[in-house]
């Protein structure tokens, strides 16, 4: 299995994690040194099995962005939850944001895993 992440702005395409991310990360033993931030492309569609959006916002725009003809899945990250963007709000909103990735995370691979097993 290999994981990917990308953005739907090119403005930060090449720039660090926010800070507080990285600090929220780091709290959990997450390094993010080499991470750089990316638009997403048709290619990541045309490569991955599964696309997942942390809100219907962004659900909304990656179903536009999909190229004509793809059939890869794009859903929401926490099933029918959406991730709030900490963005504008305090350092704590980092940790909460955390808190639902880590869980997702874990229910996604459990999936995944009972699904491959299934095969």
């Amino acid at each position: 299995m290999a994981f990917a992440s990308a953005g739907l702005k090119d403005k930060h395409a090449g720039d660090a994690a926010d800070p507080r991310t990285i600090q929220a990360c780091s709290a959990r033993g997450y390094d993010l040194a080499g991470f750089r931030c990316r638009e997403i492309t048709a290619q990541d569609f045309a490569e991955s099995d599964l696309v997942l959006a942390m809100d219907r916002e962004n659900l909304a725009a990656l179903e536009v962005r999909r190229p004509a003809g793809n059939r890869t899945p794009i859903r929401l990250f926490l099933g029918e939850r959406e991730v709030p963007d900490p963005y504008f709000g305090d350092a704590d909103g980092f940790g909460s944001m955390m808190d639902q990735i880590e869980a997702g995370a874990a229910a996604l691979l459990a999936r995944l895993r009972a699904a491959s097993a299934l095969q």
